[in-house]
């Protein structure tokens, strides 16, 4: 269970600086709005990437006709995204975020719909067929000398810029996501990201649905990373009541996680190589992506959905033929992924493509909570797995990748390395999955102690988390997921600066980001 230190609003901003400087937690691992039901707040978990020393922080205010909570996005990057998200569901005002639009919802959306006390079937709110205005202008909350507030008026793109749309029905966007893109000439001068357009409201439907129940939503998330999702809810899940699985489903859920760990990295190289043109390492990717898929429906029966892992251990044991068909992969996988560096990696235009473009630092992979193969290829050691060891992880020897380049190229090489790793993990333990239970008997229905609660897993693109808050009930009082491809999109402003716009492409498919992991 998570210790939460509550910090008074007026010495928020101060004693979030002190936490970075004095105690150097530079990460902002996940940011969480709250409805108290008599307050608004905000949770705050937070890393030290020095000492690896964690905490957990949170404000709240009793205002909830005009809650205001001063912004932390001066001293972490990747809170302006998640400060934006906070307000566009739960009304909370940031002071002093430079950028107080929704980000998810339309703009003339009414209410605020993660609140306790919102009317999903408002009136006001009918299902718009019309484009929604595009506000180039947006309100800046400052504090002044004698701590009266204004709303300060910021531009974002002026008359004289010329902006394109690249988005949303755009196929290198991997998504319905739109960028505005400000342009002199062909070089970018800056980037406004727009996201909402795939919105399921994931997170506010786990709060009317049993804990079995919600597990069905997180395969719909990123669904590249259905298996790891899931994984990290059960688990969390399973922590907070005390419930231990067996060995047997922990070397189960481990291989699952590393073959949809292969499985994402096979398509990430696929679409970069088709986004770049090189459609023949496109089939390459999806001709032996297709293997794990049959894997998967044999154990599964689902290739993309999968609903596999349970609260207590999985559905069902693996087939049969599982370890047989996992093994024959893995010799076909070693001896012909030569043929992808062949066609690709070492191809001159790939190489002018990625090298020295979309240059990410480490300080800005930190701040901006970029995790994953992102992080990783900018010098950052930012793997769940060797930070905060689950599974069966601490029994394998791997490597963890790491790049110092911090460019799209970095970044690919990442993910293509990983791929061996994953290899690697694999076969340490398909030989040695020990005999027990597939599943722990549980109660028929499932309550979870009263108290928060955070779980993360190395998702196919970074961290994923899962932050639940319970009041002993049938269903979660509040589910959060940290997103592993926000903060992604979050840099993209930042590392596509001064680039040009074909860039952008290369960018964005490095990043590899999924959409409704995102928009959630």
């Amino acid at each position: 269970m998570n210790e939460i230190i509550e910090i008074p609003l007026e010495k928020l901003h101060d004693e979030a600086l002190r936490l970075y400087n004095d105690k150097k937690m530079d990460f902002l691992e996940s940011l969480t709005g709250m409805d108290w039901g008599d307050s608004l707040g905000v949770v705050y978990h937070l890393e030290s990437t020095v000492t690896g020393e964690r905490m957990t922080i949170k404000a709240l205010t009793t205002d909830r006709e005009n809650p205001e909570i001063p912004s932390v996005c001066d001293i972490w990057k990747a809170a302006e995204f998640n400060e934006r998200e906070v307000y566009d569901f739960y009304g909370i005002r940031f002071i002093g975020h430079p950028d107080m639009r929704r980000l998810f919802l339309r703009n003339d959306w009414v209410g605020y719909p993660m609140r306790k006390d919102d009317d999903p079937m408002d009136e006001r709110n009918p299902l718009r067929m019309d484009n929604e205005e595009t506000i180039d202008t947006t309100t800046e909350l400052e504090l002044n000398p004698d701590g009266s507030i204004k709303d300060k008026e910021n531009i974002i793109f002026d008359d004289r810029e010329y902006v394109v749309n690249i988005g949303p029905q755009h196929p290198a966007t991997h998504g319905v996501l739109r960028f505005r893109v400000s342009l002199e000439g062909e070089n970018i001068k800056k980037l406004d990201a727009n996201c909402g357009y795939i919105h399921r409201g994931i997170e506010k439907m786990c709060e009317s649905l049993t804990y079995p129940q919600t597990l069905a939503l997180t395969d719909r998330l990123d669904y590249l990373g259905a298996q790891q999702n899931r994984h990290a809810l059960c688990m969390c899940i399973e922590r907070a009541m005390g419930v231990e699985v067996s060995e047997r489903v922990q070397y189960i859920r481990t291989i699952m996680d590393e073959l949809q760990r292969i499985d994402s990295h096979l398509l990430f190289y696929s679409c970069l190589c088709m986004d770049l043109g090189a459609l023949t390492a496109f089939f390459y990717g999806f001709r032996d992506r297709e293997k794990i898929l049959d894997i998967f429906e044999e154990t599964c029966g689902g290739r993309l959905i999968m609903n596999y892992n349970t609260i207590g251990g999985v559905q069902d044991d693996i087939h049969p033929n599982f370890v047989k068909r996992v093994k024959e992969f893995i010799v076909y996988l070693r001896g012909i992924i030569h043929e992808y560096h062949d066609v690709f990696t070492g191809n001159v235009i790939a190489q002018q493509r990625l090298k020295g473009v979309g240059v990410l630092s480490r300080e800005d992979a930190i701040s901006f909570g970029a995790t994953g193969g992102t992080g990783r290829a900018s010098g950052w050691a930012c793997d769940v797995r060797k930070r905060m060891p689950y599974g069966v992880y601490d029994k394998v020897d791997f490597n963890e990748i790491i790049y110092t380049e911090g460019d799209s190229f970095a970044r690919y090489m990442v993910r293509m390395d990983e791929i061996m790793e994953s290899m690697r993990i694999i076969e340490q333990l398909i030989d040695n999955i020990p005999e027990g239970n597939f599943q722990e008997k549980m109660k028929p229905i499932i309550r979870v102690p009263e108290g928060s609660y955070y779980a993360a897993v190395e998702g196919s693109r970074g961290e994923f988390g899962v932050y639940l808050e319970s009041r002993g009930d049938k269903t979660p009082y509040r589910v959060h997921f940290r997103s592993t491809g926000l903060p992604l999109v979050s840099t993209v402003d930042t590392i596509c600066r001064g680039s040009k716009i074909a860039d952008l492409i290369a960018i964005g498919g490095t990043l590899d980001y999924v959409v409704p992991d995102i928009d959630r």
